[in-house]
C-alpha cells in the first residue's frame, strides 16, 4: 500500500518522462520505419506517449542480435553465480525505481495505484531477485550407472526465447517470464502488449544498467497480430512463452508446427470455480468472493467468476456478496483508496457489456452493471455485476468474460459441486471454502485446475508454480519448476 497521497502521485505523473522507444541490442531505438502507436491512459483517455511500433525488420534485427549474443557465450556461458549477481543488481534497480514503475503501470493499464505499489511492482522485484538467487542452487544429476560408466544429466538453456505478455498484468507476467528465462542463460525477445508496453521498455534499460549484456534482452513494442505471428514462425527462435487468450495460444501452437517445432508454453484463459460449503466462514468467504471476481476489474485470467454455493445458504450468501461488492466500486486510479479501475479499452468494455446483455437474455437475475459510470472522466468504468439464477450450461457460466461479472450457481451435494466445477473447458484456478478440512481436501483432489485455494483465493507466492489444465494452457510460471520451460535436458554418457 502506498504512503503517498493522490496529489503527490498526480504531481509525479505530471513530471514523468516516458521512454517510448524499442530496446534492441542494448540501445533505445525508433522503429525501423519510424512508425509509432499512441498509448492512452484507460482511466482518462488522455495520451501518454507515441510508442515505437515495431515491424518485421525490427523483429529480424532483434532476433539476430539475440542469437549473436547467445552464441557468443557472453551470457549463456557465464557462470550461474555471475548471472545471479546481475539478476540481483537488476532487482535492486527495480526496487530503487519502484515508484516510477508503479506510476507507469497505473497510467498505462488503468490499475489503481494501490495495486501497482502493493502487489505488481513488489511482486516483479521479488520474482527477478528470487530467480537470480535460485540459478546457482539448481543442481544437475549423475545417473546410477555401473562402475565403468558415468551418466551426466545436465540442463542447458534453450537459446533464443520469445516472450509475449498480456495487457492486464504487464509487469508481473514479464517478470515471471524474464526471471527464469534470463537466469537460465537464454536470450529473450520480449513482445509486450501493444497497448501496455511502458514498464517493459523501462526495465530493459535498468537491466542494461545492472550489467546484462547487449542483445540478451530485446523489447519490441508493436502489433500482436503481425509481430506475434512472425516471432512464432521464426526459424531462429527456440522457444516461445505466452500469456493471453486461449484462441491465440492455439494459434501459436499451430505456428510452431508450421515452422521449427519451437517449444511453446501457454498460460491461457479461465472460468474459475469458487465453491462455498454451508459450514464455511461465510463472512470471510463473501469478502473473498467479491475480491476474486472484481479485483483488477475482473480482467484477470484466474478470476473466480463462477461462485458455486451450497443451496441451503445460497440466498443469504448472495446478499453478503452483494454487500461485499460495495468495497469494489471503481474510482480515481490515482487515489490510494480506489479498489477498481476501468476496462482497458473500448473493445473490452463493449465485450463485457455484451456478456451482461447475454446474462439478461438467458433469464438470470442481475445486480448492478446498468451503465458506464464517471463518463466525465474519459475512461470506461463498469461497476460490479452479480448474476443469480445461473445454470452452468449458460454462456455467462461457460465463457470467459474478462470483466467484473460474477455468475452464482447453486449446488446440493458435494458431488454436484465437483461436477459443476469441472464442467468447463478451462482449468486455471479456483477455491474451496469449508471448515471441514477433510471435506475440503477430498473435493480439492477432484477439481481439475492448476492452482486451488482452500479457504483463500489468489493464494500462493513465487515458491509455487502457476499454470493451468485443459484449455488453460500447458506452461508453468513461478517457482523452480519454471526453469523447466527454458532449459533442455542433455545426457552425456561416459565410458571409463
Amino acid at each position: 500500500m502506498t504512503d503517498k497521497t493522490k496529489a503527490q502521485w498526480q504531481t509525479m505523473a505530471d513530471k514523468l518522462k516516458i521512454e517510448a522507444r524499442a530496446f534492441i541490442n542494448g540501445h533505445y531505438v525508433d522503429a525501423h520505419d519510424g512508425a509509432t502507436r499512441t498509448c492512452y491512459n484507460p482511466a482518462t483517455g488522455t495520451k501518454l506517449a507515441d510508442v515505437a511500433n515495431c515491424g518485421i525488420d525490427d523483429a529480424d534485427r532483434a532476433v539476430q542480435g539475440a542469437r549473436d549474443a547467445f552464441e557468443s557465450g557472453i551470457w549463456s556461458k557465464r557462470s550461474p553465480d555471475a548471472r545471479r549477481a546481475v539478476m540481483v543488481r537488476w532487482a535492486q534497480l527495480l526496487e530503487d525505481n519502484a515508484d516510477e514503475l508503479a506510476l507507469l503501470e497505473t497510467l498505462d493499464v488503468g490499475k489503481p495505484i494501490r495495486d501497482t505499489t502493493g502487489s505488481d511492482v513488489p511482486g516483479a522485484i521479488r520474482t527477478i531477485r528470487w530467480s537470480g538467487e535460485a540459478i546457482d542452487k539448481i543442481y544437475e544429476q549423475v545417473a546410477p550407472t555401473s562402475h565403468d560408466t558415468i551418466g551426466l544429466v545436465t540442463r542447458i538453456p534453450l537459446g533464443v526465447v520469445a516472450a509475449i505478455v498480456p495487457w492486464n498484468f504487464p509487469l508481473s507476467t514479464t517478470a515471471w517470464k524474464l526471471g527464469p528465462a534470463l537466469a537460465s542463460g537464454n536470450s529473450v525477445i520480449l513482445k509486450p502488449a501493444s497497448n501496455t508496453p511502458l514498464t517493459a521498455i523501462r526495465i530493459a534499460g535498468l537491466a542494461k544498467e545492472a550489467g546484462l549484456p547487449d542483445g540478451v534482452l530485446q523489447v519490441l513494442p508493436g502489433p500482436g497480430s503481425s509481430m506475434g505471428a512472425h516471432l512464432a514462425t521464426h526459424m531462429d527462435i527456440d522457444g516461445l512463452t505466452f500469456t493471453g487468450s486461449t484462441p491465440i495460444g492455439k494459434k501459436l501452437l499451430e505456428y510452431s508446427g508450421q515452422s521449427n517445432l519451437k517449444r511453446v508454453f501457454n498460460e491461457l484463459g479461465g472460468k474459475s470455480p469458487n465453491i462455498v460449503f454451508a459450514d464455511a466462514d461465510l463472512e470471510k468467504a463473501a469478502e473473498a468472493a467479491a475480491m476474486a471476481c472484481f479485483y483488477n476489474g475482473g480482467q484477470t485470467c484466474t478470476a473466480g467468476t463462477r461462485l458455486i454455493v451450497e443451496e441451503s445458504i445460497h440466498d443469504r450468501f448472495v446478499d453478503m456478496v452483494i454487500e461485499a461488492a460495495k468495497a469494489w466500486q471503481p474510482g480515481d486510479i490515482m487515489d490510494p483508496a480506489t479498489a477498481m479501475g476501468p476496462m482497458i479499452d473500448q473493445g473490452q468494455y463493449d465485450t463485457v457489456k455484451d456478456y451482461i446483455a447475454i446474462g439478461d437474455s438467458e433469464g438470470c437475475t442481475r445486480y448492478g452493471g446498468d451503465s458506464n459510470i464517471f463518463p466525465e472522466s474519459g475512461g470506461l468504468f463498469l461497476e460490479p455485476v452479480i448474476f443469480t439464477g445461473v445454470d452452468n450450461s449458460m454462456r455467462i457460466a461457460q465463457e470467459e468474460v474478462f470483466g467484473p461479472v460474477l455468475a452464482v450457481i447453486p449446488f446440493k451435494t458435494k458431488e454436484e459441486a465437483i461436477n459443476i466445477a469441472n464442467d468447463s473447458i478451462y482449468g486455471l484456478g479456483g477455491a474451496i471454502w469449508s471448515r471441514d478440512i477433510s471435506n475440503a481436501l477430498s473435493v480439492a483432489e477432484e477439481i481439475r485446475v492448476g492452482t486451488l485455494g482452500v479457504n483463500n483465493y489468489f493464494g500462493g507466492d513465487i515458491t509455487v508454480p502457476f499454470g493451468g489444465f485443459k484449455q488453460s494452457g500447458n506452461g508453468r510460471d513461478k517457482s523452480i519448476h519454471a526453469f523447466d520451460d527454458y532449459t533442455e535436458l542433455k545426457t552425456t554418457w561416459i565410458e571409463l
